[in-house]
């Protein structure tokens, strides 16, 4: 009987530009991953033969990449907190403080700096400012029953001090303009206050003495927490003509906070504020100003500078771990090659090529610094 077999027709495909060249770059590329495989699988048998050396070996990386997350964390929320904190008063908001030039020690009787006929000439001048208001700032002893606090943050302002510094009351009411104008024996207190008196929100429309002089509690306010390491709460606020009724020096020596119209015009607010005080205080060009605006987008500004360079400066002397644990997988692998002198021979005695096995050892101390840095993470 004679068998019937059957053929498949061959068929052959013609691609331009590939022939035998490009077979061959593949059987190249083919070879080397499977080299690369297996110089992973190589390494991972190894560091399971030696897996208390390894485990100490990653131990340095481990700390290493953990210490530098963690720094960098912690100094970057920090700057977030404080940043957002910042924001929270306000970026368009200055100061105006008076400031003795140089050479005035000993001429400071009777020299007026900054008063209230500046604040209301910046006031109606400056087409940027928004809202201002006077500012007095001093110490009281505060007295209420038989509680008395020593050393109390007092601050005399204007009604519009709340607007600007978000200052605002959740019990009662703040001082109005009627209030600064008849310069009122009233206050509103932070509620550090409140709980150093040891007393609750019934304090409201009940009176304390201040530095001896009796005060109605019109308002408490709002908790704003601590800004670096000073509680915003532990003050007392009253009309700023009042702080001025109890020490007159304040008359001639105020300070101001202004709120400008916008973000973007915060500049030539303090431009126009500068030229309106020189003008007034007849400042001739080489005078310097007898005042200082210190403002909250230069603050925050100069705070992100400061965060950025302790952020650099400390990954860096915590990066030096890293450096360090680099430098234990090296002596490791500086010992593993002594140990596997026979393997490294044996290799090379059946055509091992020195960059292969320079290849498996590399691959090693890849993979151990690769488990630790996913380990620190």
């Amino acid at each position: 009987m004679m068998s019937t077999r059957h053929h498949m027709p061959s068929i052959s495909v013609w691609l331009p530009g590939l022939g035998g060249a490009a077979g061959r770059a593949g059987e190249r590329i083919a070879a080397a991953a499977a080299r690369h495989w297996q110089n992973v699988a190589t390494a991972f048998v190894q560091i399971w033969a030696n897996k208390a050396r390894s485990l100490l070996t990653t131990l340095g990386i481990i700390i290493a990449v953990t210490s530098t997350i963690t720094v960098v964390s912690l100094v970057q929320g920090f700057g977030g907190h404080v940043t957002e904190m910042l924001r929270g008063f306000g970026t368009n908001m200055m100061f105006v403080i008076p400031r003795l030039p140089p050479g005035m020690e000993g001429r400071m009787v009777g020299r007026v700096f900054l008063d209230i006929d500046d604040v209301t000439a910046v006031g109606a001048r400056c087409d940027k400012v928004r809202r201002i208001s006077p500012l007095v700032f001093s110490s009281a002893a505060v007295e209420y029953g038989r509680h008395k606090l020593e050393s109390v943050e007092l601050q005399g302002a204007s009604e519009q001090f709340q607007s600007i510094r978000r200052f605002f009351v959740d019990r009662g009411r703040f001082f109005g303009p009627i209030d600064v104008e008849h310069s009122s024996y009233v206050c509103v207190l932070g509620r550090e206050v409140l709980r150093q008196l040891h007393c609750d929100e019934n304090i409201v429309g009940d009176y304390l003495y201040l530095n001896g002089l009796r005060f109605r509690v019109l308002g408490l306010l709002e908790a704003k927490g601590s800004m670096m390491g000073e509680s915003q709460d532990n003050t007392v606020i009253i009309p700023y003509t009042t702080a001025i009724k109890m020490a007159p020096v304040f008359r001639r020596f105020l300070a101001f906070i202004v709120e400008a119209t916008d973000e973007k015009d915060i500049e030539e607010c303090s431009h126009q504020i500068t030229r309106v005080l020189r003008e007034r205080h007849t400042l001739g060009p080489g005078e310097e100003d007898d005042f200082r605006i210190f403002r909250q987008d230069e603050f925050l500004r100069d705070f992100r500078r400061v965060q950025t360079i302790a952020t650099s400066v400390l990954a860096g002397i915590v990066g030096v771990s890293l450096v360090v644990g680099g430098i234990g997988i090296m002596n490791v692998m500086l010992v593993s090659v002594t140990e596997r002198t026979r393997e490294i021979g044996l290799r090379k005695s059946v055509g091992g090529r020195r960059r292969d096995i320079l290849a498996q050892f590399l691959t090693e101390a890849v993979v151990l610094a690769l488990a630790g840095g996913v380990v620190g993470i």
